[in-house]
């Protein structure tokens, strides 16, 4: 190969790898793309989801949203009710709804965490550990749109999840325990749709505080070709989050962080709703997640792509 060929076949590996357009084709000439391409029908979300769900780490995943309500429904069966009420988990076999409740306790600050920080962590990654990330912009498949697809197909498996664990834990509960209304810890007592209603407005709100975790673990997927290390280091930093909180000494400065609301949803459990906490735990998460995740599609588009 001559000097002149091996220059420009560097050229055109070094723009598919930087995501530009190869010098001298049609998009590079400022021209009409190629007939029949449309970058609105690359990597179509039902197929990207299609394919997400075949893979084994999220069929575990779901499993274990369906599993964690039956081990809980096991543990109750070995233990004696209280009767105090003095808990959420002394009134967990009360009735369907409070049992929903229980498991959404029990998971809200560990489990769904690893789970959509798996769910997130993993979608650039993934592909650059596999080393088909190359191949997907080559195809191509455009860089905000790969991240877009990838960003949405996460954020549908995430909200299935979270939807997976509480409708499990009603339906076992209310086969177990009855469907009567659901009791607090204060006295109060809200049966029939109100109770489904209040149930519905923890499940928004758990989703809504999750944003954070989502958006980090999106961000260092994009920064990293390791998926154990993007998905680990969100459960850490989630992990040292919740750490910090706890140390009151720190005084205000525990309200900026993003762990400091994680149970303001059961403002939503009280006659009337407690607005407050949940508003201001809604802001800060959507906050954390615009900003985390406006800097992955930034550091994404800069990035020189070599897996």
């Amino acid at each position: 190969m001559s000097p002149v060929h091996r220059d420009q076949s560097a050229d055109v590996a070094v723009r598919i790898m930087r995501g530009l357009p190869r010098a001298g084709s049609a998009a590079g000439r400022g021209s009409a793309v190629p007939p029949g391409f449309s970058a609105g029908r690359t990597l179509p979300i039902r197929v990207e989801l299609a394919r997400q769900l075949r893979r084994r780490r999220t069929q575990v995943a779901l499993g274990l949203m369906v599993l964690l309500p039956i081990i809980l429904a096991v543990a109750f069966a070995f233990d004696t009710p209280s009767g105090g009420g003095t808990s959420f988990v002394d009134l967990a076999q009360s009735s369907a709804v409070n049992f929903a409740i229980v498991a959404l306790f029990f998971s809200a600050t560990f489990l769904l965490v690893v789970v959509i920080s798996l769910f997130f962590g993993d979608t650039i990654a993934s592909e650059a550990s596999w080393s088909s990330l190359r191949y997907l912009l080559a195809m191509p498949v455009p860089r905000r749109r790969l991240l877009r697809q990838k960003f949405v197909v996460a954020g549908l498996m995430s909200l299935m999840a979270l939807i997976l664990l509480p409708l499990t834990a009603w339906i076992l509960g209310a086969v177990l325990y009855g469907a009567g209304p659901v009791s607090t810890p204060v006295g109060e007592s809200f049966s029939g749709w109100t109770s489904v209603v209040r149930l519905a407005l923890v499940v928004g709100y758990i989703a809504v505080y999750l944003l954070w975790v989502a958006g980090l673990a999106f961000l260092l997927s994009v920064s990293t070709d390791a998926p154990l290390g993007a998905v680990g280091g969100a459960v850490m930093i989630a992990i040292l989050s919740q750490i910090l909180d706890q140390i009151e000494a720190l005084g205000g400065f525990r309200d900026w962080l993003p762990t400091h609301y994680a149970f303001s949803w059961t403002g939503a459990l009280v006659d009337p709703i407690q607005w407050d906490d949940m508003v201001r735990g809604a802001f800060t998460s959507v906050a954390y997640a615009v900003v985390l995740v406006g800097f992955a599609f930034l550091r994404f588009r800069r990035k020189d792509i070599t897996s």
